[in-house]
């Protein structure tokens, strides 16, 4: 699949931020105004958060008010659920979000 550079960037970043923590999944977003925000699955006894709802939530908290494109990089078997995410909360229906395996391939585009 042919990502523009910048979606392309956005797996990058998720990917790293899942083999950094070893985590289930990692995910990064774009802003409205270009800014990336990156997170991975934080799984502790008192809390979960996923992935893509965390680095949503750090864009939001950094004052951004909608996402372009996000990307989701981790196994996708089970496929993650996309449509009910931070991202639709923030932005609406039709923002891409790239699911992509470990190694950084694009396995499928959902959207919101």
């Amino acid at each position: 699949m042919d990502l523009s550079p910048e979606d392309a960037k956005l797996v990058t970043l998720a990917r790293s931020s899942r083999a950094r923590t070893k985590a289930e999944h990692g995910a990064a977003v774009r802003d409205r105004d270009g800014r990336t925000y990156v997170a991975s699955t934080v799984n502790l006894p008192s809390v979960r958060v996923d992935a893509l709802d965390l680095a949503v939530a750090m864009a939001v908290s950094s004052g951004a008010t909608g996402i372009e494109a996000a990307a989701l990089v981790g196994e996708m078997v089970p496929e993650p659920i996309v449509s009910g995410t931070a991202v639709r909360d923030v932005s609406g229906h039709g923002i891409s979000v790239y699911l992509a395996d470990p190694s950084g391939q694009v396995v499928r585009v959902r959207t919101t």
